[in-house]
């Protein structure tokens, strides 16, 4: 008879797995990919090298994996910031703004989850993170297009050039003091989805 896991035998599985990602996560918010070497891992996690590498055959699998955790839960704290009431505009600036100062608060772990070079399976779900984050700022852009308080332009496209400007000002402009960052940061944004007509024609 083939064995067939438990509910307990699971449940121990996914609580050794997810010790295993919150013990890389640790040490790569302190110091890096570098840092978290899978002997290190499984220390902080408390287990075997081995059980490692059972949960997750390469350190690319375990990166990927601690990608999509750290990034999901950056990108729910913007879309939660957005979510409540004001203008398009406002909310816009809610997300930036958030965005902006979790990347502050924490430089490494931004650093890790929008610039520093990574393995391809890392650099895949760094394109993913990146859709997701476009994706909470195109809603709210197109919604703003809907009403007429924005206007007219590609909300797919504008958003996508957000994430763009906002995870390299915070992972590149350090001779900025925090607070001076966010505020030009956040002015930065609201007139790039504001001012398209001056700026279409200025271009012209």
């Amino acid at each position: 008879m083939a064995y067939r896991p438990t509910p307990r035998t699971e449940a121990r599985r996914a609580e050794v797995r997810d010790r295993i990602v919150r013990a890389a996560l640790d040490l790569i918010r302190f110091g890096g990919y570098r840092e978290a070497s899978v002997a290190a891992v499984a220390e902080g996690a408390e287990v075997a090298t081995g059980t490692v590498y059972r949960h997750f055959p390469s350190k690319a699998e375990l990166f990927a994996e601690v990608f999509r955790v750290a990034s999901q839960h950056e990108v729910d704290a913007v879309a939660e910031a957005m979510s409540g009431s004001g203008t398009a505009l406002d909310r816009v600036a809610r997300g930036v703004e958030t965005f902006a100062r979790r990347a502050l608060r924490g430089p490494r772990l931004a650093w890790a989850l929008l610039a520093e070079p990574v393995d391809p399976a890392v650099e895949a779900e760094r394109l993913v993170f990146r859709q997701a984050y476009a994706r909470v700022f195109s809603s709210a852009l197109r919604e703003g297009i809907a009403d007429g308080s924005l206007p007219a332009q590609n909300p797919e496209f504008t958003a996508i050039a957000l994430v763009g400007a906002i995870g390299e000002a915070v992972t590149r402009a350090s001779d900025f003091d925090d607070e001076a960052l966010v505020a030009s940061l956040v002015r930065f944004c609201l007139r790039s989805i504001t001012e398209e007509n001056h700026v279409h024609h200025r271009a012209a």
